[in-house]
């Protein structure tokens, strides 16, 4: 696809974070080209409604990340950059880890690459993983009825934590990350990284171990059961999308001066959640009490992650405007409208690992 006018450049730009970002910037007038294979379960409807949205001015290039010419072309003449095109499970990082990493890693390499050979390289921004950090299997922690709870003073993980990369899918996003920063220090391109916990909101398809509470409430609303892995006790810290979507405007504005730096991105202290609270939730909303399996505790499933936001906020005077009521609110709300309950609800994930012979 070629195009005469400049334009932000998102890469997986038709899954859940793609569309949301593209539909605020092009709702703002921004132009915008969406680079996605649409292989991932939901991308095609998410860029259907992209299409009647903003009518004629969604444009799109069908692409893998590893076709060095077609993401040559790309970034030709992006004026910035979100690359979130990804593999993005541990599950299915299990069952095929070298496509995990060839899409994670050399994917991430191609992207550079094209943008290092640029006369003056736009801006990149990254979306790494709280995975990075491995199982966090040192962090004192006791259990409660509902959740985990850190033992003593812990305002959440912060960048000065030491990389611990866990699973295939924490071992090929962590090499990416690593190349994005890497960028900056030896090439001088304006690259940040966020290393994010757990993202949630509207056009989201998510499955067990990516984008669980959409996958959860799309689950009950359909009256499947649950399936937990372990004891359902594990805490993240959320963020709904729109909080998202703000930090990545401040991050794009200062790309230059934040250039070469990782950001713990999440809800932070003041918004987390276990699996077993999410339930008891949805429960109350619905008043329909989703039934539950449990499974076994997978591999690199950190029991607690909360993320400590501080280097981000000081650095751009970014901080979380979402509840996490106010957030579940609103995803139910876009699924109620958009999820049909008249077939049964199958999880991404289950059908990733079925096409692979798991």
């Amino acid at each position: 696809m070629s195009t005469s006018a400049p334009f932000t450049l998102i890469t997986g730009g038709a899954g859940f974070i793609g569309t949301n970002l593209a539909d605020r910037l092009l709702t703002h007038g921004r132009e915008v080209v969406l680079f996605d294979d649409l292989s991932r379960p939901g991308t095609r409807s998410n860029l259907e409604w992209l299409t009647r949205r903003h009518e004629h001015r969604t444009r799109v290039i069908v692409a893998d990340i590893l076709d060095e010419r077609a993401v040559e072309e790309a970034v030709a003449q992006a004026t910035e950059v979100y690359h979130f095109a990804a593999q993005v499970a541990v599950t299915t990082s299990l069952a095929a880890p070298l496509r995990d990493f060839e899409v994670n890693a050399r994917g991430t390499l191609v992207l550079l690459e094209a943008l290092r050979r640029l006369p003056e390289p736009p801006p990149l921004i990254f979306t790494s993983t709280n995975k990075v950090y491995g199982a966090l299997d040192d962090l004192p922690i006791r259990a409660t009825e509902r959740r985990y709870v850190p033992v003593g003073e812990q305002a959440g993980i912060n960048e000065q934590r030491a990389l611990d990369f866990h699973s295939p899918y924490g071992c090929s996003k962590g090499a990416a990350d690593q190349y994005v920063l890497d960028y900056a220090r030896c090439f001088g391109l304006p690259t940040v990284v966020f290393r994010m916990s757990c993202i949630y909101g509207p056009h989201q398809h998510g499955n067990e171990d990516q984008g669980w509470i959409a996958h959860f409430l799309i689950r009950s609303a359909c009256r499947q059961p649950l399936v937990v892995y372990g004891d359902g006790r594990q805490v993240r810290d959320v963020l709904f999308i729109d909080d998202l979507l703000d930090a990545f405007e401040r991050a794009m504005r200062d790309a230059r001066q934040l250039a070469g730096r990782a950001f713990n991105i999440g809800g932070g202290p003041q918004n987390t959640l276990s699996l077993l609270e999410l339930i008891e939730q949805i429960g109350e909303r619905s008043g329909h009490v989703p039934s539950v399996q449990h499974a076994e505790t997978r591999c690199a499933d950190q029991r607690y992650y909360v993320s400590d936001t501080t280097a981000f906020a000081q650095a751009t005077g970014w901080r979380p405007q979402v509840s996490v009521e106010e957030g579940l609110a609103r995803l139910g709300e876009w699924i109620d409208q958009h999820i049909p309950r008249g077939s049964p609800y199958i999880s991404p994930g289950a059908a990733r690992l079925k096409a692979v012979g798991r």
